[in-house]
């Protein structure tokens, strides 16, 4: 960062010692006493003072020859090293960019990152009832997925985002949209296909979350993919004196690995445009001091379900995530718990189906490589508003299930995390099931962080 002031400071030391080394005739004999020369102009010497002895020369008198050829040598290496200066800044310049097509295409071309997540699983027990469809499934190795993401300024009013999953059974364009950038109020339109803000985890991938596998509370309600799908969303941040987001979408409600309890695998067309799925939520986030903070958030999604007319699925959600990070010291320590409670009303031509899901999540990173955590899960027995319905969606979970896990992860460097998870689901219709998970997650490529 220095280097440029080199050649100005060298200039500055030369030009004394350039016109210092010009050739100055030879003195003239010392006049007489009476006769004696006045000072030079910057002597300090007083006027009517003797002339100095011979041997005590004036300082700005001409140098001796052989000063003369030292400050023409020391001048050589001066010019020498200003030449080899211009000559690394030259070398250091970048390239021109490219014109043409070449050039345009360069300009164009967009941030791309590839994630893959690979486990290795062992279950005890028949039918391991993993509600993920990234989630590992049988004995033996699985590919999670590998996703890659793309990410680009259109212009100056849109950027693009797309995550494209790569699994064994193919590939899928899991979210492509165009978000703005530019409107007025504090407002933001992204249009396109996506996973819906509906609580904390839904709008996540796989490669954020701090276990294998996904919480059995999304699985049950919105699918093995998570609540997504084409439409768009408006969003909005408030002018009050805190961070509050409020945004509301509208998306296709089918899908049966994305919108499972609304029309799901169906194939009933849309009568109305009240048919889509509306989904509505409000984010709060709070630094409750340097080392703590707290961000909140109530959700609702809602759409029709294909077992009536006019029958619907009404979801709410709230969420909790609280961490704490010290900043006011030097530590790599962070402590973080996270819950989520989703609340569903499933209307049946013969009455209404509701239950309770939840999970809670608390993560300990003890050291700058290490980490720990544990999760609960609860999923409730369907309870029936009229006439006695059975759950067609799950018609053998008639009572409650439990799960817990533990995981240990150990980061080699920012781009790659392994991890140890161990489980043990309880259903109460049936016997447990154990389970352990080895998990290898590597990234490339330019990857934003994600958000808080």
């Amino acid at each position: 960062m220095f280097r440029p002031l080199i050649p100005m400071a060298l200039v500055a030391v030369a030009a004394p010692l350039t016109a210092h080394a010009q050739p100055t005739p030879a003195p003239a004999p010392p006049p007489a006493p009476a006769a004696a020369a006045a000072p030079a102009d910057d002597a300090t010497a007083p006027a009517d003072d003797a002339a100095p002895p011979p041997g005590d020369a004036p300082e700005d008198a001409a140098a001796p020859d052989g000063d003369a050829a030292d400050d023409d040598e020391d001048l050589s290496d001066i010019e020498a090293a200003l030449a080899d200066d211009a000559a690394a800044a030259e070398d250091a310049r970048p390239a021109p960019p490219q014109g043409g097509l070449a050039g345009a295409a360069a300009a164009l071309n967009p941030d791309l990152s590839f994630i893959a997540d690979v486990a290795a699983a062992w279950f005890w027990g028949d039918d391991p009832m993993q509600t993920g469809d990234h989630d590992p499934q049988v004995n033996g190795f699985t590919l999670q997925q590998v996703e890659m993401s793309i990410a680009k300024s259109v212009d100056p009013y849109f950027r693009f985002d797309a995550n494209i999953v790569f699994k064994d059974d193919g590939a899928e364009v899991e979210e492509a949209y165009a978000t703005t950038l530019a409107m007025p109020h504090a407002l933001q339109v992204r249009a396109g296909k996506f996973l819906t803000r509906f609580g904390r985890l839904n709008a996540t991938h796989p490669h954020t979350w701090d276990f294998v596998d996904q919480p059995l509370a999304f699985g049950r309600v919105f699918g093995g993919e998570g609540n997504r799908g084409a439409g768009a969303e408006l969003s909005w941040l408030t002018p009050l004196p805190w961070y509050t987001e409020v945004l509301v979408s509208v998306t296709d409600p089918h899908g049966e690995g994305t919108a499972r309890s609304f029309l799901g695998a169906s194939d009933r067309a849309l009568d109305t445009p009240l048919d889509v799925q509306t989904t509505a939520a409000a984010h709060q986030f709070f630094d409750l001091n340097d080392d703590w903070s707290l961000l909140w958030g109530l959700s609702w999604a809602t759409a029709p379900n294909p077992s009536g007319d006019a029958t619907r699925t009404h979801v709410v959600g709230a969420d909790l995530y609280v961490k704490w990070r010290p900043i006011t010291r030097a530590s790599f320590q962070q402590v973080a718990l996270q819950t989520e409670w989703l609340l569903r009303r499933r209307q049946q031509p013969a009455g209404t189906i509701t239950d309770l899901d939840t999970y809670a999540q608390l993560t300990w990173r003890f050291a700058q490589r290490w980490g720990v955590g544990g999760r609960w899960e609860y999923g409730g027995a369907p309870a029936f508003t009229g006439a006695t319905v059975v759950d067609d969606l799950d018609p053998d979970w008639t009572e409650a299930r439990q799960r817990a896990t533990a995981q240990l992860t150990f980061w080699p460097t920012e781009f790659s995390r392994l991890r140890a998870q161990a489980s043990v689901d309880r259903p109460a219709w049936r016997d447990p099931v154990w389970a352990t998970f080895l998990s290898m997650e590597f990234a490339v490529g330019a990857h934003g962080a994600h958000k808080f």
